[in-house]
C-alpha cells in the first residue's frame, strides 16, 4: 500500500477524467489520496471532491501564494472547517520567496495562524517551503516554544539545516518527483539522513511528475515512481518503503481511517 499525501484534485487539470484518475491510483496501489486546499473560500470545492470518493480526504487553508487574498482567515475559521470528517489536515501554508506572489508579512501571518490551528486540533500543518529556510526556521522554533503542533514539510526542496530543525522539532519530511529527477542528488542526499520514521512520499500533482513521466501532467498514481526511488536511496525494498511511509502517514494524519 501507499498514500499520496499530497495531491490537488481540484485543479482544473483533473476537472475532465477525475474518476479516472482516481482509479488508476487505487489500481496502482494507492489506497488514500489528500488533496490539498489552496484557498480557504473556495474549501467547498475541495470538500466536495473529497466526499465523493472513499479514498479521498482533504485539508483546509490558504497558500502562501494566496496569503495576501486570505489575510483575514482566522484560527477560529480554519479550526471550524477542520470538523468536517474528510478533512485530516491544516494547510497548505508556509513561505515561498522564490515566486513571492504574495507580500512576505502576510505569508508569514498565515504561517502562524496556521499553525495555531494545527495546535489546537492536533492535525498536521501541510507546510510549503521555498527558498525561505531561515525564515521558515526561525518561525517553526519560535512558535514551538509556545507548544509543540505536528507539520510536514511537504515536496521537500530546501537545504539540509532545514530538514534537520524540522525533524527535530518532530516534524515529517515528504519527497516529491523532485526525488527522481537527475539533477537531484542533493535532495536524495537529505533524504538519506532523513529518520526513516519522519519520511512520507507524495506527487504534488498535477506537477512534478517524477522519472519516467517527466514532463508530463502528474497524478496520484505516479507516487509509486516517487516511492521507487525513495527506496533506492535510503537502503529499503519497495515493499518495505509501502509499508514505512504508510505507517508514517497514519501516524501523523490520525484522523484518517486506515483502510481494512
Amino acid at each position: 500500500m501507499l498514500v499520496d499525501s499530497h495531491c490537488h484534485l481540484d485543479f482544473p487539470d483533473f476537472a475532465e477524467e477525475r474518476d479516472a484518475v482516481v482509479a488508476r491510483a487505487r489500481a496502482a496501489g494507492v489506497e488514500r489520496m489528500v488533496t490539498i486546499s489552496t484557498r480557504v473560500r473556495r474549501f467547498d470545492q475541495i470538500r466536495a471532491i473529497a466526499e465523493a470518493y472513499d479514498a479521498v480526504y482533504c485539508s483546509v487553508g490558504t497558500h502562501p501564494h494566496n496569503a495576501g487574498e486570505e489575510r483575514d482567515v482566522t484560527a477560529a475559521e480554519l479550526i471550524q472547517l477542520s470538523e468536517h470528517p474528510k478533512v485530516v489536515a491544516i494547510g497548505e501554508a508556509g513561505l515561498d520567496y522564490h515566486y513571492d506572489k504574495a507580500p512576505r508579512d502576510a505569508q508569514a501571518h498565515g504561517l502562524r495562524v496556521h499553525i495555531e490551528a494545527a495546535r489546537e486540533t492536533g492535525l498536521p500543518l501541510v507546510i510549503h517551503a521555498r527558498a525561505a529556510d531561515e525564515d521558515m526556521i526561525s518561525i517553526l522554533e519560535d512558535e514551538s516554544k509556545t507548544g509543540s503542533f505536528p507539520f510536514v514539510l511537504h515536496c521537500f526542496s530546501s537545504g539540509a539545516r532545514l530538514a534537520e530543525i524540522g525533524a527535530e522539532l518532530g516534524g515529517y519530511v515528504s519527497f516529491s518527483g523532485i526525488l527522481t529527477f537527475r539533477n537531484s542528488q542533493e535532495i536524495r542526499d537529505i533524504a538519506q539522513r532523513v529518520p526513516h520514521d519522519r519520511l512520507l512520499v507524495e506527487t504534488d500533482a498535477p506537477f512534478l511528475a517524477p522519472v519516467p513521466n517527466r514532463g508530463k501532467r502528474n497524478e496520484p498514481a505516479f507516487v509509486v515512481d516517487t516511492a521507487r526511488v525513495l527506496a533506492e536511496t535510503v537502503g529499503v525494498d519497495e515493499t518495505e518503503i509501502g509499508r514505512l511511509t504508510s505507517d508514517n502517514f497514519f501516524r501523523l494524519f490520525s484522523k484518517m481511517p486506515r483502510p481494512g
